[in-house]
């Protein structure tokens, strides 16, 4: 893969009860960036070694809810984005709306409900479908 078609942010939480190489294929076309979670690097190692990859990004850490947010929001950059959280203030619902790429904001604390995975697939294969 050249460049990315879109970019995954998440906590690792939220893909590491996925069934087996579901985020491999998901992320053919797309590169993750992982939020730091509560399990620390070993989480981040853990999603790593799913993903069969050497490196993952991770996306800084920062003490209040809205600089993180805009944090997330400078690392989108132009490309479309998947973000998977516990809850979006307005603010970002508003940009997502507002901004030129295609946005996807999934709410989930945890791992990714078989429903939310299923809709961030369709949503990657769509992104899939305007690249051709």
């Amino acid at each position: 893969m050249l460049a990315p078609l879109f970019r995954f942010v998440c906590l690792p939480a939220a893909i590491s009860a996925a069934p087996d190489g579901w985020a491999a294929e998901m992320l053919s076309d797309g590169h993750i960036s992982l939020l730091p979670g509560e399990g620390g690097l070993a989480e981040v190692s853990a999603v790593a070694h799913s993903l069969d990859a050497a490196t993952v990004a991770v996306v800084r850490s920062e003490t209040d809810p809205a600089e993180q947010e805009r944090t997330v929001i400078t690392h989108a950059a132009a490309l479309p984005l998947v973000w998977v959280a516990g809850t979006f203030s307005p603010a970002v619902q508003t940009w997502a709306h507002e901004r030129g790429p295609m946005t996807l904001l999934v709410e989930a604390a945890g791992p990714l409900p078989e429903a939310e995975r299923r809709r961030i697939e369709r949503f990657v294969a769509l992104l899939g479908r305007q690249a051709e």
